[in-house]
């Protein structure tokens, strides 16, 4: 056994603490640093805490191997250019909604949300047991990204009004804050539908650059302050009967991972995207609740005639997407259909026990 002094044993011990030195540095060398571009307001109830969530997630899951820094519309690129953004390289997530790129691929909207189409649940079981997953990866390959349902604002609704809507012709000439294939169908019934980022939204409102906007639900609403301004808050969301939020991840930055960071991350989002409906089921019923108690929001329905109207004009603008290509064809085909098979179910199941309920 050789001989230990005094000297071997200071030199072991400059070895380990500079072993325990280099084990932070190697960790942190270790550690992929992405950037996710956000549509929305810093840490806004609903999407903008779905962002940061999911960011938080996918730290804690992958042991800090993949650290992800939020950064809201307009601190990297504006509210709109999340898509490019992401499959360009300049961040490698984004959180968003689909329907923002339908001047890009008409058939995007669908995977946000159509007028009068699947409710957050029916949403849910068509892209994830339904066929619409693979879809929705084959419509974005050509943008660079791969997109995952990241949260979910649920049923929307119809949205704020400055003043009352009492028959279809009170829509003519309204500028209303509508995007997606709802703004279509407000175009058709005689409404100038405005494409306005989120963040601006309520001084657009004030100043009178818009009449009307529909954007979330109460939870998410009530934080942009909209009450204020517009006092008249209408139902149902026709326009956007569910709010699927996305994940994109760039493609590049997607195949560089291995197969235990990626399953990280699909899981973080699909994690989101269930926490969500319930986050946001809490939030709108609170959020309702002090809009028209303390608040004194005055609570609408839409009239029978811009209903009728509203579902026979989208009718007639869902056709015409499922025209415009092949790859539109293919979304809109296996959405209506999956709509056609739920409906009946969602008839005789959650609609029917919300009507005995009601008794």
């Amino acid at each position: 056994m050789p001989h230990i002094t005094r000297r071997r044993l200071a030199q072991a011990g400059a070895a380990g603490a500079l072993g325990a030195l280099a084990a932070p540095r190697l960790a942190l060398a270790q550690t992929k640093r992405w950037r996710m571009v956000t549509s929305w307001p810093k840490r806004l109830p609903g999407p903008g805490m779905s962002a940061e969530r999911v960011a938080e997630r996918i730290k804690t899951l992958s042991g800090g191997k993949l650290d992800v820094a939020v950064h809201a519309a307009g601190e990297i690129v504006p509210a709109f250019e999340v898509l490019d953004a992401v499959g360009g390289g300049v961040a490698e997530m984004g959180h968003t909604a689909s329907f923002y790129w339908q001047g890009k691929q008409p058939a995007a909207a669908f995977f946000t949300t159509v007028p009068f189409g699947l409710t957050p649940g029916e949403h849910v079981a068509w892209v994830d047991a339904g066929g619409g997953q693979p879809l929705w990866d084959e419509l974005y390959a050509p943008f660079g990204v791969k997109p995952f349902m990241g949260g979910n604002t649920g049923v929307c609704m119809g949205g704020w009004f400055r003043r009352e809507v009492n028959a279809r012709t009170d829509l003519s000439g309204m500028k209303i804050r509508s995007l997606g294939l709802g703004g279509e169908v407000y175009r058709r019934l005689g409404a100038t539908p405005q494409t306005t980022p989120p963040a601006e939204i309520l001084t657009s409102l004030q100043s009178g650059v818009i009449d009307a906007v529909e954007f979330v639900g109460p939870g998410t609403d009530i934080a942009l302050g909209l009450y204020r301004v517009a006092p008249f808050y209408y139902y149902p969301g026709f326009n956007k009967p569910n709010g699927t939020g996305e994940c994109i991840v760039s493609l590049a930055a997607w195949n560089s991972l291995d197969a235990e960071l990626k399953a990280v991350v699909a899981h973080a989002c699909a994690t989101e995207a269930n926490f969500a409906l319930a986050e946001m089921e809490r939030l709108n019923t609170e959020a309702l609740a002090a809009l028209t108690g303390q608040h004194r929001v005055q609570l609408r329905a839409f009239p029978g005639d811009v209903i009728a109207a509203a579902r026979r004009t989208a009718t007639d603008v869902l056709a015409e997407l499922g025209g415009r290509s092949p790859a539109a064809k293919k979304v809109h085909d296996s959405y209506m259909a999956f709509r056609e098979r739920a409906g009946a179910w969602s008839k005789i199941s959650l609609k029917a026990v919300l009507e005995a309920r009601e008794g």
